[in-house]
C-alpha cells in the first residue's frame, strides 16, 4: 500500500463515523468513504499540509452531497408514486438537511459560541487545535481543553442555552454553506465564536 493509502486507512474509522453520523445509514456512509478515497487518490498529496483535516473536509462535503442526492431521489420517488396527483408543494417528509439542523440544535443548546466553533471546526471539519487557536484567538492548549469539554457537553445533551428558531436557522444555513465545496470554514468558525 502506498503512503496515500496508508494515510487514508489511518483515518478510516473516524471518517466512517463522521459520515455515518451525518447520513444515519451505514451503506450510504460506505459509499461516501469510497468516493472520498477515489478523490483522495487523485490529489497531489505533497500539497496537503494536514491530511487528516483534508480528509475530514472531503468526507463532510461528500456526505452533504449524498444528503442532497438522497433528497432528490425521495422527491422523484414521491412524484412517481402519485403520478395522477398535482404537485403538493414541498415534501412533508424529513429533508436531508434536517439531520444537520437537528445536530446543530443540540450543539447550540449545549455549547457557548466559542465552544461551538471549536467543536465544529475540530470534530466535524477536522481542523487542528493550532489552526482553531488562530481562528478563535485562544492558545492551542485552551482550544484543546475547550474541545474536550465541548464533547462532554454534547454527549450529555443537557441544554444550557435556548437558541431562537431564527438563530438556529441562520446557524444551519451558515454551516451548510461553509461545508459546501469551497466554503469558508475558518470564517464560519469566527462567526460561531462571535455569535
Amino acid at each position: 500500500m502506498d503512503a496515500a493509502g496508508e494515510l487514508f486507512e489511518r483515518h478510516r474509522a473516524p471518517l466512517s463515523a463522521a459520515a455515518y453520523r451525518m447520513l444515519g445509514n451505514r451503506a450510504d456512509a460506505d459509499d461516501v468513504l469510497q468516493e472520498a478515497w477515489l478523490r483522495w487518490s487523485r490529489v497531489d498529496h505533497r500539497s496537503v499540509n494536514d491530511p487528516g483535516a483534508y480528509l475530514f473536509r472531503l468526507v463532510t462535503r461528500q456526505a452533504i452531497d449524498e444528503l442532497r442526492r438522497i433528497r432528490a431521489r425521495r422527491e422523484v420517488q414521491a412524484d412517481q408514486d402519485r403520478p395522477d396527483e398535482p404537485p403538493a408543494g414541498p415534501s412533508t417528509g424529513q429533508r436531508p438537511g434536517d439531520e444537520v439542523a437537528a445536530g446543530l440544535l443540540v450543539v447550540m443548546e449545549t455549547l457557548a459560541p466559542t465552544e461551538r466553533a471549536v467543536f465544529l471546526l475540530h470534530d466535524v471539519f477536522g481542523f487542528s487545535h493550532a489552526e482553531i487557536a488562530v481562528i478563535v484567538g485562544r492558545t492551542e492548549r485552551a482550544v484543546q481543553q475547550m474541545a474536550y469539554r465541548a464533547r462532554r457537553h454534547v454527549r450529555a445533551r443537557r441544554p444550557r442555552f435556548r437558541p431562537t428558531p431564527g438563530d438556529h436557522r441562520a446557524t444551519t444555513e451558515r454551516f451548510l454553506a461553509a461545508a459546501a465545496l469551497g466554503g469558508d470554514l475558518a470564517g464560519y468558525g469566527r462567526a460561531c465564536a462571535s455569535a
